[in-house]
């Protein structure tokens, strides 16, 4: 490993620090992941639109302010991606479609805008599934994005361009979005951190439904720190956005703890059995339950009633479908992939009172949580239900002899998840013996971000699983 992959590969929470300290230039490390982009990206294929003139000059300038003693931000210095489906001012933003094949924005969105006034240096952006539909990262403009850790096999989605450009150290931070499981699934696949926050606490604008709870952006990086370190910029009121959080985002970036002194932990291993796992993923995270013990907290085999929550999520996903794609979808068929027709489809057909109803289970199913999470800190459950899986499939259609009638069914651990409001965290959680990673969801109360965040932590010290680089 040469010096500038060592840099590339350490956590952005150091990286930061040395560029404020003066230990590197913003220019050196941006240098140096720009020349692993240009060496390994063409193997995962994670990033997909690159302008290096414009983060080099952005660099440059990021330097002369250091220089010249002027205030920085948390984030000052630090080579990002940005999510293909998040607009960026100036640049190609695709959503993974030919349709937007040459659509370049005239402006940052908030996600984009927060990273940026925090000092993060704009590299391209990362690789989705067609206008982020489904936890597998290939489209018609770019293909497929390939796991790090076993070229071949999918790095997960809709933020799997993000997830592979971390595991492969192309970037020290990303973001993505997550509506049934786009932050977190990827993040398993590629054994890094992704964090859906809860909903408005990382306020999405502009946005054509700005009150709906099911769709998030968020922060991903190699260590939790990093990821609680990006939220501290991302997070905060917007007074354009309805459902934004008010809360301090500074005191995310506070120091993590590593013990967990009486916590109470509820571990379901098949979320009460809601979903079907592969066994090969149980058997990794079963240790986990001894690593929670060892730091101080009980652990009980327990889970929330989750009733219903699978007809919240579908109701709700199909509705926000046809409202994006249903038009399209009607007038020009070939030009969407043939489950954003079937999705919007669904949604054309749900009537006044489906949506009443779906609203009245999403009440009582909120109200279960919150009364769960009266008895337990956290609820630990395997983040995805199956392993990377090869490219050329778009989604797997059997789980453990269980048949999957559709692209959502296998995603099913992080989309019940979804529909409860509460925030959730992947964690690398091992590894299968044959290299595959693993993640563990770590799942709190209701606005319980920080909670989570402290927990992921302090398992990722303790195990250190998220240290293992992959063989790129």
């Amino acid at each position: 490993m040469t010096l500038d992959d060592d840099l590339c590969t350490r956590p952005a929470t150091e990286l930061a620090a040395m560029v404020r300290g003066r230990e590197i230039s913003a220019r050196e490390l941006l240098d140096a992941h720009l020349e692993r982009i240009d060496r390994l990206n063409p193997t995962v294929n994670a990033v997909v639109t690159l302008d290096a003139d414009g983060a080099r000059a952005a660099a440059d300038a990021a330097d002369a302010a250091l220089a010249a003693g002027e205030d920085v931000g948390p984030l000052h210095g630090l080579p990002v991606a940005h999510k293909d489906t998040h607009a960026t001012g100036g640049m190609r933003t695709t959503w993974g479609s030919p349709l937007h094949a040459e659509t370049v924005p005239l402006r940052d969105e908030l996600v984009v805008a927060r990273l940026a006034a925090a000092g993060a240096i704009r590299v391209g952006k990362t690789n989705v599934p067609e206008f982020a539909a489904g936890s597998h990262t290939f489209n018609p403009l770019f293909g497929a994005t390939h796991n790090p850790y076993r070229h071949g096999l999918s790095a997960g989605g809709s933020s799997g361009g993000a997830a592979a450009a971390l595991a492969a150290g192309l970037v020290p931070l990303a973001e993505g979005s997550d509506m049934g499981g786009s932050l977190r699934n990827p993040a398993a696949f590629c054994n890094v951190v992704g964090l859906r926050p809860t909903p408005g606490r990382v306020p999405t604008w502009p946005a054509a439904m700005g009150w709906s709870q099911l769709s998030v952006q968020g922060p991903m990086g190699r260590t939790v720190a990093d990821v609680a370190l990006q939220l501290s910029v991302l997070a905060g009121p917007d007074p354009r956005v309805p459902i934004s959080l008010s809360d301090d985002p500074a005191r995310f970036a506070a120091p993590l703890p590593e013990r967990l002194d009486g916590l109470r932990v509820a571990w379901a291993p098949d979320l009460g059995g809601q979903v079907t796992v592969d066994p090969a993923i149980t058997a990794v995270l079963a240790p986990s339950v001894a690593v929670f013990e060892s730091l101080g907290a009980a652990v009980e085999e327990d889970c929330p009633d989750l009733s219903g929550a699978d007809e919240v999520f579908g109701t709700l996903r199909a509705w926000l479908f046809e409202s994006s794609f249903g038009e399209i979808s009607r007038r020009s068929p070939e030009k969407v992939k043939e489950s954003i027709r079937w999705n919007a489809e669904m949604g054309a057909k749900l009537t006044g009172p489906d949506l009443a109803r779906a609203e009245q289970l999403h009440t009582t199913l909120y109200e279960r949580m919150v009364a769960f999470f009266e008895r337990y800190d956290v609820l630990l459950a395997p983040t995805t239900q199956v392993l990377p899986f090869p490219v050329e499939i778009e989604y797997p259609t059997e789980i453990a002899g269980v048949h999957q009638d559709n692209y959502l069914e296998w995603m099913r651990s992080c989309t019940v998840i979804s529909a409860t409001g509460c925030p959730a965290l992947s964690v690398p959680g091992g590894f299968t013996d044959d290299g595959l990673p693993v993640g563990l969801q770590v799942i709190g109360a209701p606005r319980a971000d920080r909670r989570v965040l402290e927990v992921g932590h302090a398992f990722e010290q303790a195990t250190r699983f998220g240290e293992r680089r992959p063989p790129v």
